[in-house]
């Protein structure tokens, strides 16, 4: 069955007062058990177009996951209404199936113990591809994830930077309008992180793929999107750009630099010392990225030692998320 055509302006995703509610039963006594209610989603409302590339983050516990969920009918809605891709998820569950991908940073959509290739095969003939399309796409995705080599192998024998880009293919094989990845490089080294990144700017730009990612690194956000969605306790908290983010909490990235000899603590114009280590072999520079970049603090020290390593350090998503609510509280 094909999907349904898409409406002209029709966004990608659109929530409106959106509840998932969950019931628990909790102990009251020896005998008894009392009725909790858990709002895990809480009146959440949004709306991404087609061909955005937007950030869905919040701290551990936000409801990012359940939303996820509830977004591709995984789950269904206490209240509120869902479209993707211009369809009800859970009543339209597998004709979204055919419009939608999804990557599971933790969760294999992969065949454990079959080569790689055979779970490729297996997914195009769920999607019903013609073996033309399938050959032209799946040899498009191996070429620009760099498969190859391992698609005689199992699965479970694949790293975990090798698995991932896996996934990702297996999400994209039959070219979904919408990707939604949740966490999708948890883990990864910064080699296969950049990897990944790189390839997925490169689908956007090609083929208009709309994506919402959920993280907890701020690498995946800054490199990977234009649009911030900050959600806590189930509530929309901030939409916006990632440098007005920054600037509504006064989020700081960190210059590490390693020293070639020890020095005395580094002052350097434009950043903040937070911590000398090992002697002051190694030192920490704390920045506003909307002030300044890291260029121009490294330069900076760079006049004053001789710097033999660096690496920046972001804030982290959990931090950013308190003193956006702390900043809101004032």
């Amino acid at each position: 069955m094909s999907a349904p055509p898409r409406e002209p302006g029709e966004p990608a995703l659109e929530v409106r007062d959106l509840v998932r509610e969950y019931v628990l039963r909790v102990r009251a006594g020896r005998l008894r058990r009392r009725r909790h209610v858990v709002r895990a989603v809480d009146g959440l409302s949004l709306r991404v177009g087609r061909g955005e590339s937007v950030g869905f983050i919040g701290a551990n516990g936000a409801g990012k996951s359940t939303t996820v969920k509830l977004l591709t009918g995984i789950l269904v809605p206490t209240s509120g209404t869902v479209r993707t891709c211009g369809m009800d998820p859970a009543a339209q569950r597998r004709d979204l199936a055919r419009r939608i991908g999804v990557v599971f940073g933790q969760r294999s959509q992969l065949w454990w113990d079959l080569p790689l290739a055979e779970s490729f095969r297996l997914l195009a003939a769920i999607h019903g591809l013609p073996a033309a399309r399938r050959r032209a796409r799946l040899d498009d995705l191996v070429e620009r994830l760099d498969l190859a080599a391992f698609l005689p192998t199992p699965v479970r024998q694949l790293s975990l930077g090798q698995r991932m880009r896996g996934e990702v293919a297996a999400a994209l094989l039959h070219s979904p309008e919408l990707l939604l990845l949740d966490e999708p490089t948890i883990g990864l080294d910064v080699l296969s992180s950049e990897r990944l990144r790189r390839f997925l700017r490169g689908e956007r730009e090609t083929h208009g793929t709309t994506l919402l990612l959920t993280t907890h690194d701020m690498g995946d956000v800054q490199r990977l999107c234009d649009r911030v969605l900050v959600v806590d306790s189930g509530r929309l908290a901030y939409d916006g750009d990632l440098p007005g983010l920054a600037r509504r909490v006064g989020a700081r990235r960190v210059l590490v630099v390693d020293l070639r000899e020890p020095a005395p603590p580094l002052h350097v114009p434009g950043a903040e010392l937070v911590a000398v280590e090992a002697e002051g072999l190694r030192q920490r520079l704390a920045f506003d990225p909307t002030a300044t970049t890291a260029a121009e603090v490294l330069a900076g020290a760079s006049r004053l030692v001789e710097v033999r390593d660096l690496s920046v350090e972001e804030p982290d998503v959990a931090d950013v998320v308190r003193q956006l609510y702390a900043s809101a509280r004032r």
